[in-house]
């Protein structure tokens, strides 16, 4: 207690914000990753003409209400108002779409990593880098926005993401690390920027609609982790802290997204390592030892925070059916009078799922609220199959409901580790999915058949990753940055793992196959729907 008041009033701490599907949340840590406070602010996406959105007044809320609870924390705490830190960091969702004029002006509303609608850009785009571009990428919107010809893309002189934009309001830069930016737009991995040749190839390709820009003056310039992107403006402090107790001038890291965070939250940002974060969405990181032997469609390559090569295999969706389920059953016991909290509801259903069956008993369910790239649904429909002769428990339910949840993801990961050989000597969960001790990470486990590591930090997530990169921006030497984290962060912090039950992986081979199979109901669903 008594260091971690030196370290605020020193101004030795640092802090991490990120904005993440469902929650935007501060941490403060000492340089070691010690968290010392904490702040939060719920919200949600909307669906608004067809597009799933976040207002960006409704950023600023919840990020000046996420540090107002953080400074109530540190108050309350250790009775100290929060003035300064070492460092600041900011993350956020990755990809999308956020296009500004020249003034500053946005020109279209932010188009999270959600949609599904640039399919026919995506395509295209992945034909002519022979590279694969997923549509959520800001670069398929982009393109996409030109195909549909709409009248706003002349204008645009700067696009960034949800966290450079936050960044850019706050110091006046912008940039991006590298993890960030490679979520827009291929890299070149021996250059750690944007892929020259094929910054080139859309320029060309683009030509004739007689735009006033060329790709490399609208996107933000890339930065590795460890260097300078910027300080605290005054306008930026005050835009931050309502208070206006915040000083400026406090340096930030780069920027960085979700999945970049994760990485960092699970020490797996060395080669071989690997991470699969498990909440509204799904997505599994690989830091890879070469360059995969193809382009595949359902593996996306993005890289670390410092600029090694990654393999991500992402879904859109993951744990919003589950908490539909455990809402339904919370109402269910209050229409009967009994008065449980969410929490309690929720890890005693995670708990019925471990008594079902290997294979759910035939049950089947996809948890698809939007689309999902990875099985070719641009639009979703979330859908629960009870065939006939499947055995219908709420222990079966449960289980299928999380097994359905990894399902998409682990398409990717099959290509990965089936197809391209890819070998791996860690995997580390976190997420939500995973704050029931053991119940999603043993499912995980005999998901893919590999062993599953969840630490005592599986909660914190990116706001704790990004802090950690902010901690780390401060140094002073040449220290790679897994060897950072390796030597100056996880080793004091403790991991449990659990090795795959050969009958639970049998088990979940065959749900795989029905839910390959029953994908085409999924489909006409998805479609009669709309």
């Amino acid at each position: 207690m008594t260091d971690a008041k030196e370290t605020i009033e020193n101004g030795t701490a640092v802090i991490g914000i990120e904005l993440g599907s469902t929650r935007i949340k501060a941490v403060m840590a000492d340089g070691a990753g010690a968290i010392l406070a904490k702040g939060e602010f719920a919200w949600e996406n909307h669906f608004v003409d067809g597009i799933w959105t976040y207002g960006l007044d409704e950023a600023w809320t919840g990020l000046q209400q996420c540090y107002a609870a953080l400074r109530k924390d540190v108050k309350e705490r250790y009775g100290i108002e929060l003035r300064r830190v070492a460092a600041i960091g900011i993350s956020g969702m990755m990809h999308g779409y956020l296009p500004f004029d020249g003034e500053g002006r946005q020109l279209a509303p932010f188009r999270t990593w959600r949609n599904n609608m640039t399919g026919d850009a995506a395509a295209v785009l992945t034909k002519l880098f022979q590279y694969n571009i997923p549509q959520r990428w800001s670069i398929a919107h982009l393109y996409h926005a030109i195909l549909q010809e709409e009248p706003h893309v002349g204008e645009v002189r700067f696009l960034t993401t949800l966290a450079g934009y936050v960044h850019w309001k706050l110091t006046g830069q912008k940039c991006l690390g590298i993890g960030e930016a490679s979520g827009m737009f291929p890299m070149d991995i021996a250059a750690r920027d944007y892929n020259g040749n094929m910054l080139d190839q859309f320029d060309e390709l683009v030509r004739g609609k007689g735009f006033a820009w060329n790709l490399r003056d609208i996107l933000p310039k890339v930065l590795v982790a460890g260097e300078s992107a910027g300080k605290l403006t005054e306008e930026g402090a005050k835009l931050l802290d309502l208070s206006g107790n915040l000083a400026p001038g406090i340096p930030l890291c780069p920027p960085e997204g979700d999945a970049g965070t994760g990485m960092v939250a699970t020490n797996s940002v060395r080669v071989r390592t690997g991470n699969i974060s498990a909440g509204t969405s799904a997505f599994a990181m690989l830091v890879l030892e070469k360059e995969l032997s193809r382009v595949y469609e359902n593996l996306d390559m993005v890289t670390t925070p410092s600029g090694k090569l990654v393999a991500m295999a992402h879904s859109n969706n993951c744990s919003t059916a589950i908490n539909a389920w455990a809402n339904i059953f919370h109402e269910c016991l209050a229409a009967f009078g009994v008065e449980k909290t969410p929490s309690e509801v929720y890890e005693t259903l995670f708990r019925q799922a471990e008594k079902g069956e290997e294979d759910c008993g035939g049950l089947m369910a996809y948890c698809f609220y939007s689309g999902e790239h990875g099985v070719g649904l641009s639009q979703g429909c979330p859908m629960f199959l009870h065939p006939a002769k499947a055995k219908f428990s709420l222990a079966n339910m449960m289980r299928m409901q999380i097994y359905t949840a990894f399902a998409a993801m682990k398409l990717g990961i099959d290509t990965l580790l089936k197809t391209e050989g890819a070998k791996i000597d860690r995997v580390i969960g976190h997420g939500g999915i995973f704050k029931t001790p053991g119940v999603a990470q043993k499912i995980l486990a005999a998901a893919l058949n590999t062993p599953i590591a969840v630490m005592e930090t599986a909660g914190e997530g990116g706001a704790w990753g990004i802090a950690l990169l902010a901690a780390y921006s401060l140094r002073d030497d040449e220290l790679p940055l897994e060897d950072y984290l390796e030597n100056h962060v996880f080793r004091k912090f403790h991991a449990t793992e659990v090795p795959p039950d050969a009958a639970e992986a049998a088990g979940y081979e065959q749900f795989i196959r029905q839910y390959k199979k029953y994908l085409k109901v999924e489909s006409l669903a998805a479609e009669l729907s709309s």
